[in-house]
């Protein structure tokens, strides 16, 4: 795996959470999202994805110790975990009549429930800033590896 392959894999993982979250902020903001669109399991997100399989190679290098991608395990974690509330507040099941699960209907969140769900994204937000800091940080270290070190990781 070349410096550019890596770093286009970096920059599209980053691009993946930035827009994790955003499906997270316009949910919160009133438009219909498919629960699915916003994996809960930390392991599901394209982030994740990336971040459990070739990320793992960066390991490897010397200049990427293991604090940067345990700082970045933990970031994640923690938004996906702050996630949860948000996706119980508008996914959670209510007993429903026939009728409603025939036709399907929305779930309706009540003021209070939206400004709890805002609270949980402001906090997603901040921990999301700190995750793309993180992220920033390894594509410096990459940027700054020699293209012979590069080969370390296949």
């Amino acid at each position: 795996m070349d410096k550019n392959e890596v770093l286009t894999q970096l920059r599209a993982a980053k691009a993946a959470h930035i827009n994790w979250v955003q499906k997270a902020k316009m949910l919160i903001g009133g438009f219909k999202i498919d629960e699915n669109a916003i994996p809960i399991n930390s392991t599901e997100c394209k982030f994740g994805k990336w971040f459990y399989s070739d990320a793992q190679k960066l390991n490897a290098l010397q200049n990427n110790p293991m604090e940067c991608m345990t700082n970045v395990e933990q970031l994640h974690f923690k938004l996906h975990d702050i996630y949860m509330h948000i996706f119980k507040i508008y996914y959670q099941i209510e007993k429903q009549g026939f009728f409603s699960k025939l036709f399907g209907s929305k779930k309706k969140i009540s003021d209070t429930e939206k400004e709890i769900a805002e609270k949980y994204f402001s906090e997603m937000e901040d921990i999301s800033r700190q995750l793309i800091e993180e992220i920033n940080r390894m594509e410096r270290r990459i940027i700054a590896v020699q293209e012979s070190e590069m080969e370390k990781i296949g």
